[in-house]
C-alpha cells in the first residue's frame, strides 16, 4: 500500500472527512484509480452523497472502464471535488480521445481548480475539431483567466454568435472581459491585482492588502481583523470612485443583515443622502454590503439604472453569487470591527473579547468618526495613493459597470497564498 493511500485510510478510520479531502487535494493524481475510487466512496458514504458512492463503487469494480471513469469524474465535480475528478477524467480522455463530452468535462474540472493554462493547452491540442460552443468558448475564457490575452483574442475572433440562446450570456461575458482588458490602463502583469480584478469581474478594487505583498499575498488578505478605520477608509475610496465616474446617488440602500446595515448607515451619513431599505428596482442608489457571502444577494444579479453595488469585504476563495461593482479589499476570512476578537494580554496569553452588541446606529457613528487613513502595513506593498485609484477609475469608466453581476470563481492570473 502506498504511503499516500495509507494516510488517506488512516484519516478515514479516524472519521476525519475534512482531513481526508485535504490530503486527496495534494495526492489524488499520485494514486492509482483503483486506489482513489474506494477512498472517495468511503468519504461519500460518510457524508451522504449517494450518487458519488454509486459512481465510486462502479469505478472501483472497473477502473479501466471509460464510462465509469467519466461518471465518477462528473459526480466529483458536482460535489465540489474537481481535484479528485481530474485524474479520472484524464484517464477517460486517454481511452476515448475523440469524445468531446469527456474533453469538456475535463476542461471544466481544470477550470474549477484554477489550472487555466492546462485547460488552454488541452483545447489547443485539439483545435481542428473543437466545437464553437462550448469548447472554443471555454478556450477563450480559460485563456483570459490564465492571463493570456493574445490567445484569448485570437480564439475570440473565431467564436461565432451562438445558435443556442442559452449560450448568449457566456458569449457576452467573454466579450465584456476582453473589452475591459482593452480599457485597463495598468500592466496586467502577474501582480496587477486591481487590473485583473476589473478585467475578470468588472468591479473596481479600491485597496490592496498592505501585508505580505511579495511573500505570496499580492494584495489579498488571508485572515484579517477589520477595524472602524478600515471601514471609514473604504467609504472614502468609494466616494472617490463615485465622484470620478460622475455618479451622484440619491440614496443608500440598506441590506437587511446587521453588518451591511451598520456600514450602510455610515455610508449614508458620509455621502449625505437618505438610507432606505433595498429594493432591486430602485435607481440611482448605492447598495451597501459588508460581505456578500453573509448577505442576501437576491435581486442583485441584474443592475437597475444608476445602481452601484458596494461590498466592503469581498471573499476571494469562496466568492459570493454576485460580484460587487466596488470592493474595498479581498479576503479569505474576516472578523468585523464589532465581532468577537482575540487579543494578547500583558502576561502573554490570548483571550477572546466579546462582540460589540451596540445598536447599528452607534456602530455606524463609530465608523463616521474614525480617521480615513490607510493601514501602513509592512511597507512592502507598492504605493497606492488616491491619485492612483482615481487615474485607474478614470481610464475604465466607460467600461464600468456593464452587464449582469456574475460570480467569478477563479482568482485569475494573480495568485495569492491561502489557508486550506
Amino acid at each position: 500500500m502506498s504511503t499516500e493511500r495509507a494516510r488517506a485510510w488512516e484519516l478515514l478510520d479516524a472519521d476525519d472527512v475534512p482531513g481526508t479531502m485535504r490530503h486527496l487535494r495534494s495526492v489524488a493524481e499520485q494514486l492509482e484509480i483503483g486506489e482513489l475510487a474506494p477512498i472517495v466512496g468511503r468519504v461519500s458514504a460518510m457524508v451522504g452523497f449517494d450518487d458519488l458512492v454509486e459512481a465510486s463503487s462502479a469505478l472501483a469494480a472497473a477502473p479501466e472502464d471509460p464510462r465509469a471513469l467519466f461518471d465518477f469524474g462528473y459526480a466529483c465535480i458536482d460535489h465540489g471535488a474537481a481535484y479528485v475528478a481530474i485524474p479520472a477524467l484524464s484517464e477517460a480522455l486517454r481511452r476515448m480521445p475523440e469524445s468531446p463530452v469527456v474533453l469538456t468535462e475535463l476542461v471544466v474540472a481544470l477550470e474549477e481548480e484554477g489550472r487555466h493554462g492546462e485547460a488552454v493547452g488541452l483545447l489547443e491540442e485539439r483545435d481542428a475539431v473543437l466545437r464553437p460552443w462550448p469548447d472554443r468558448y471555454l478556450l477563450v475564457l480559460n485563456a483570459i483567466l490564465a492571463g493570456d490575452l493574445a490567445t484569448a483574442t485570437r480564439h475570440a475572433a473565431r467564436l461565432p454568435e451562438p445558435d443556442d440562446a442559452t449560450w448568449l450570456p457566456a458569449h457576452d461575458r467573454v466579450r465584456r472581459m476582453l473589452t475591459r482588458a482593452a480599457a485597463t490602463p495598468t500592466t496586467l502583469g502577474t501582480k496587477d491585482l486591481r487590473g485583473w480584478h476589473f478585467v475578470l469581474t468588472g468591479g473596481i478594487l479600491t485597496t490592496l492588502s498592505p501585508y505580505g505583498f511579495d511573500q505570496g499575498m499580492t494584495g489579498r488578505y488571508a485572515y484579517t481583523q477589520d477595524s472602524f478605520g478600515t471601514c471609514r477608509y473604504g467609504l472614502h475610496r468609494l466616494r472617490l470612485v463615485l465622484e470620478t465616474t460622475g455618479r451622484h446617488p440619491a440614496t443608500v440602500s440598506l441590506l437587511p443583515d446587521r453588518a451591511s446595515r451598520i456600514l450602510g448607515l455610515a455610508a449614508a451619513e458620509l455621502l449625505a443622502v437618505p438610507a432606505v431599505p433595498f429594493t432591486p428596482e430602485r435607481p440611482d442608489t448605492v447598495v451597501v454590503a459588508y460581505d456578500l457571502t453573509e448577505a442576501d444577494a437576491t435581486g442583485l444579479h441584474e443592475r437597475a439604472t444608476g445602481q452601484v453595488l458596494y461590498e466592503h469585504a469581498t471573499c476571494w476563495t469562496d466568492p459570493p453569487e454576485v460580484t460587487a461593482d466596488v470592493s474595498t479589499f479581498l479576503h479569505q476570512m474576516v472578523v468585523p470591527a464589532w465581532g468577537e476578537t482575540l487579543r494578547r494580554t500583558p502576561d502573554g496569553s490570548v483571550e477572546e473579547t466579546p462582540a460589540d452588541d451596540r445598536p447599528a446606529e452607534e456602530l455606524a457613528a463609530e465608523i463616521v468618526r474614525a480617521a480615513a487613513e490607510p493601514d501602513p502595513g509592512d511597507g512592502e506593498t507598492p504605493p497606492d495613493p488616491d491619485e492612483t485609484l482615481t487615474a485607474f477609475t478614470t481610464a475604465v469608466t466607460a467600461a464600468w459597470p456593464t452587464g449582469t453581476r456574475e460570480r467569478v470563481r477563479s482568482p485569475g492570473p494573480v495568485r495569492s497564498s491561502r489557508f486550506m
